[in-house]
Parts: structure tokens; C-alpha cells; sequence
């Protein structure tokens, strides 16, 4: 079969997703409840124009109905609106450029801790999403970690939504090896992965510099084992026995993994699960869904299901989201037109659409979107439905800030476990290393 997976490209999914994202805008936003609360003051100014940039799409719909939304917000309000999708490992460099520079872009839909590494560049948002948390039934867990400055009140991002990356695995595969579902406890999970590979059937993980899938592995290993980055009061704590412990299990459910992983990027895994040299990762849910609009591959969708990442020594499934974070520069000569945009792409008549369109893949970050159709649209979608509530973030335990946001976006954590991974370190020396460049950026 042919890959079309690519930094830069996206999945399509085929003409039934599309035929779904065409649903009537009207009878979607019908279904979400939302209260009707006096929207901010927000007077458009005279020639306004604004410049959008923001990850490329994983899922066809996802840019489809973004594009349409914002044209429709151009039109209502008189306000050309352009938007550029980046790749996903090239967006965090622009949007540096952007906040150094001081010009570029109007709004910008980076990940989820950008909005706290340039706090101080950004506009407040917070008459935006007070509003909107009133109409829509508040906001979801992750959305005010991320969208509220440390220890404020005052919002600093507008997270649209997050996309969380569950087990995804070959059903057939793992009744093969034994397991009628996939363990949570650690030393079951090896068990399988390594029933796996001696049926030639392995799991694979990301442990390249990828933005979701290595800083989400890396994360799950680490919160799994009981270890986190930094403590509530935000001193360094990686240098644990429980870091210890992480890096001594990946070392071994590493010889487990297909080969290549080292280098994976976000796409990797899911050309490797496509072309059936991998059963077994974590992703979200445009792996599965490219699957089942392919005649080529839909066998392989009938075959796979999704599964909390294995809670190991926590009580809860130790993930948290990729999250899409909008931030509004002070160089924009339009911030009432930068916050409409955002306040009219998060209205249910925009926002339901695209949530239905992307199939979930974007996880809603107001309560009230629990209640999209599109949760109840297939019964493989549920460990997605609150994505953005799981308890945990890049930085766990301690606040966010410019640091947790900078430790996320130089893979300290993820070059920690590789280095244990491909032999060039001892867990010892992997977790000083770690220790050493985390302190560096947290002082």
C-alpha cells in the first residue's frame, strides 16, 4: 500500500467522514447545551485583517471545516482571514520567531505550554474564555491548566482541544499472545509486548524528538513508575528511584519494539501500524479512523481497538493531551478581531462541526461538548471522550511555566529514555544528564 503519511501532509479520510462533517450546522449546535450570557464587548477595528497559523491536520476534516469556519467568520464580520497550517515540528520554531520579532502572525493555535514560555508577549484572554466557560458549562481539566498563567486567574491561551494518544491495538493479536485485553499493571504489559514480538507481531513506541507521541511516552513512563519532572512547589525531582525504575523498564520493553523507533516522528507510527509492522502504540484517533475509510486497510480498523495507557503504580491512566492552544501576540494591530475569531471558532455552531468532522480526534475543551454526537458515533472512540480531563501535565507535578513549556519543547525527557534505549547511557547517567539540563531551565 501506498504511505501517505508526512510532516507536512495529512490522512484523508474518505467521503463518508467528510459526508459526516457536513451534518446540518444548525442541528449539531442544537444538541449542545450552552446558557445565554452576555458576550464581551468586542468592537472590530477599522480595517481589520487577520493572520492565522496552526498545526497541520491529521484528519482531513479538521482543516476543511477550520478553513470554512474562518471564511464564514470573514464574511460575517467583514475581516479577511488567512490561514497557514505548519508542521507540526515546525510550528513551536515560528512561533519563536513570531514572539522575538514581534511580528507575524495575528493568532496563533501553537501547542499546549507556548502561551506560558511567552506570557509576558500575549494578550489576556480572559473576558473570551470566562465567557465562553459560562455559556458552555466550564471549561475541561487540562483547558485551565493550560489556558490560565501559574497561580492566576488570568488567561493567557484559549485551548481549542487535545489530542490524547491511548493503546491502540490489533485485537487478534493480543488474543494471540494470550490477553483478552490490555493489562494495567507494568509487568503484564512487558509480558504481552514481549509475547508479541516472539509472534513477529510487535509493538512500537516513539522515542524521536515527536512533539505527541515521544513527550506522550516518555510522560507515561515516568508518571506510571510514580516519578514526575518536579515537585508541587517546582523543584526538580526527576533524579528518583522511581525515574530509575522507568528507565530500567523501558530498557527492557524496548527490545520489544519494531526497529526504528529511535528516529520516530509523530507520523512514524502510524505508517508502521498501517503497513502491518507494528501491532500494537499509542495515537490518536486519525490512525484508526484513516484506517476504516480505506477500503485497502478497513480489515485492519474492524481488528483494532483503543485502551487506556496501562495505569501502572497511579490510580488514574497516566496521560495527558497534546493540546491545540490559541495565544494572541501584543504586536497585532486587531486584538478585538484576533478575540472574536477565537470566541466565534469555540461558538457550537463552528465548533461542534469540526469537533464531529475531526472525529473526535481533537478532544473537546468545554463540558458541554461531552454532549456531540460524535461521541456516541462509534463505541471504539471512548477512551477519548475526556481527553482533556486527565489529571496530569508536561511539567507534573509543579506549575506551568515558560520552564515546563521549554523542557517539553527541547525532548529532555524523551532523549532521557532514548539514551537508556539505544545503549548509550545507564539509567544512572541518563537521569543526571536530565536532571542537569532541567535545572538549567528551571532557575
Amino acid at each position: 500500500m501506498t504511505n501517505r503519511y508526512t510532516r507536512r501532509t495529512a490522512i484523508g479520510l474518505g467521503a463518508g467522514a467528510l459526508a459526516a462533517a457536513a451534518l446540518s450546522r444548525e442541528g449539531l449546535a442544537q444538541a449542545i447545551p450552552r446558557q445565554d450570557v452576555q458576550a464581551p464587548r468586542l468592537p472590530i477595528e477599522s480595517g481589520a485583517q487577520l493572520r492565522v497559523i496552526r498545526p497541520a491536520r491529521f484528519v482531513e476534516p479538521d482543516e476543511v471545516i477550520f478553513r470554512e469556519n474562518a471564511q464564514k467568520f470573514s464574511q460575517q464580520f467583514n475581516v479577511p482571514v488567512r490561514v497557514d497550517f505548519v508542521g507540526w515540528e515546525d510550528i513551536r520554531p515560528q512561533t519563536a520567531v513570531t514572539a522575538n520579532t514581534g511580528t507575524g502572525p495575528d493568532v496563533v493555535l501553537g501547542w499546549a505550554d507556548d502561551p506560558h514560555i511567552y506570557a509576558d508577549k500575549l494578550i489576556e484572554l480572559s473576558d473570551v474564555a470566562e465567557y465562553l466557560g459560562r455559556r458552555y458549562g466550564g471549561w475541561m481539566f487540562l483547558a485551565e491548566k493550560y489556558g490560565k498563567r501559574h497561580a492566576t486567574n488570568n488567561w493567557i491561551g484559549i485551548p481549542f482541544g487535545g489530542t490524547t494518544g491511548p493503546i491502540v491495538y490489533r485485537i487478534s493479536a493480543v488474543r494471540e499472545a494470550g490477553f483478552q485485553s490490555i493489562p494495567d499493571d507494568l509487568g503484564e504489559f512487558l509480558r504481552l509486548c514481549q509475547a508479541l514480538k516472539r509472534l513477529n507481531k510487535p509493538a512500537g513506541f516513539a522515542l524521536g524528538n515527536a512533539v505527541g507521541d515521544g513527550n506522550g511516552f516518555a510522560n507515561w513512563m515516568t508518571w506510571a513508575h510514580g516519578a514526575y519532572l518536579v515537585d508541587e512547589e517546582g523543584k526538580i525531582a526527576i533524579n528518583s528511584r522511581q525515574t530509575l525504575d522507568a528507565l530500567n523498564y523501558v530498557k527492557e520493553l524496548y527490545q520489544t519494539f519494531v526497529p526504528g523507533t529511535l528516529s520516530w516522528l509523530d507520523p512514524s507510527n502510524n505508517r508502521a501500524y498501517a503497513a502491518q509492522e507494528c501491532w500494537l502504540t499509542a495515537n490518536g484517533i486519525s490512525l484508526y479512523y484513516a484506517l476504516k475509510n480505506d477500503p485497502n486497510t478497513r480489515a485492519i480498523a474492524e481488528d483494532t481497538d483503543h485502551a487506556p495507557l496501562p495505569k501502572g503504580r497511579v490510580d488514574q491512566p497516566p496521560q495527558s493531551a497534546t493540546i491545540l492552544n490559541a495565544m494572541v501576540f501584543r504586536h497585532t494591530r486587531f486584538p478585538n478581531a484576533a478575540k472574536a475569531f477565537i470566541q466565534f471558532m469555540m461558538e457550537s455552531e463552528q465548533y461542534d462541526p469540526w469537533l464531529t468532522g475531526c472525529l473526535g480526534y481533537w478532544s473537546h475543551s468545554l463540558r458541554n461538548y461531552s454532549r456531540s454526537a460524535v461521541w456516541d458515533s462509534d463505541p471504539k472512540l471512548g477512551p477519548y471522550r475526556n481527553g482533556m480531563n486527565h489529571p496530569f501535565w508536561s511539567g507534573y507535578k509543579g506549575p506551568i511555566t515558560a520552564a515546563s513549556g521549554t523542557v517539553n519543547s527541547e525532548y529532555i525527557m524523551v532523549q532521557m529514555y532514548a539514551s537508556v534505549a539505544s545503549g548509550q547511557a545507564t539509567p544512572e547517567q541518563a537521569v543526571r544528564e536530565a536532571e542537569r539540563r532541567a535545572r538549567r531551565i528551571y532557575r
